[in-house]
C-alpha cells in the first residue's frame, strides 16, 4: 500500500491534463492491483470521476447529463460525477468517450440519482445527503464530503441492490466487491475511485484504502478545475 500511494502521487508529473492524469490513475490501479498466484487482475474495471458544473462539460458529457434528467439542467451550476478516467478487462472500458450511461451523472437531483443505486449508496457512505437543486447546496455537498469522508465500500456485489447489471455484469465477469474512496480540492469540486474487484474486499481492507486518497488528491491537484 505505501509503494502505491507514493507511485499515485507521482503520476501527475509526467500528465497533460486532469484527463490525462486521471486516466494514468486508473490504469496504475487497474495494473498494480493483481494477483501474482493466478497472473490475474483482481480488479475487472477500475473509474475515475471528478464533479464539474454542468456548464464545464465538453457537449457529449453534457448530452448524457440531459439524458438522465426529465427536462433540461436547472441551472449551468449544477453538479455532475463525471468519468474522467477509465481502465478494464474489456476493450471499451478503457476509453471514457465510449461510456453512455455513467459520462455524466447529475448529482444534486434526487430523482435522476434514482436511477443510478450505485452513486446514489456512494454519496451516502461517502457522508453526503441531497436537499436541492441550488449551487449553495452543490457547494454544501462538498463540505459534507471533507467533514465526513469515508470509503465506499459493496462487500458481497452479488444480489446487492446497490450495484446495477447483476447479469449483464457482476454475474459474469464474477464481481465479488465494489470499493471507492475519494477526496475535495479547495474549489469544493472532489473526486471518487471506483474499484470493481473480483476478490472479496473485507471492510478492514477497504479502510486501508483511506491512504490512498490524499495521494490520489495531490496527483490530480495540479490540474484540478480544468474542463473534461
Amino acid at each position: 500500500m505505501t509503494e502505491c500511494a507514493s507511485e499515485l502521487r507521482k503520476l501527475g508529473v509526467e500528465a497533460s491534463s486532469t484527463q490525462d492524469v486521471a486516466q494514468r490513475i486508473a490504469s496504475y490501479l487497474y495494473r498494480q492491483l493483481g494477483n501474482d498466484q493466478t497472473g490475474r487482475q483482481d480488479c475487472v474495471l477500475v473509474r475515475c470521476f471528478l464533479t464539474r458544473p454542468y456548464r464545464d462539460l465538453d457537449p457529449q458529457s453534457q448530452d448524457c447529463a440531459r439524458r438522465a434528467l426529465a427536462c433540461g439542467p436547472g441551472s449551468l451550476d449544477m453538479k455532475c460525477l463525471t468519468l474522467f478516467g477509465t481502465a478494464g478487462e474489456k476493450p471499451e472500458w478503457n476509453d471514457r468517450n465510449r461510456s453512455r450511461r455513467y459520462r455524466s451523472i447529475p448529482i444534486t437531483d434526487k430523482q435522476v440519482l434514482s436511477q443510478f443505486p450505485m452513486v446514489s449508496q456512494l454519496l451516502q457512505q461517502l457522508g453526503v445527503g441531497l436537499e436541492s437543486k441550488s449551487q449553495s447546496d452543490s457547494d454544501s455537498l462538498a463540505d459534507r464530503v471533507e467533514q465526513a469522508l469515508n470509503v465506499f465500500h459493496v462487500e458481497e456485489a452479488k444480489g446487492s441492490r446497490f450495484v446495477p447489471a447483476q447479469e449483464e455484469f457482476v454475474m459474469p465477469f464474477g464481481i465479488e466487491s465494489v470499493l471507492g474512496f475519494g477526496g475535495v480540492f479547495p474549489s469544493k469540486e472532489f473526486f471518487t475511485i471506483i474499484l470493481f474487484s473480483r476478490v472479496r474486499i473485507s471492510r478492514e481492507t477497504a479502510e486501508l484504502f483511506k491512504r490512498l486518497a490524499m495521494r490520489v488528491k495531490s496527483a490530480l491537484l495540479s490540474f484540478e478545475g480544468s474542463r473534461p
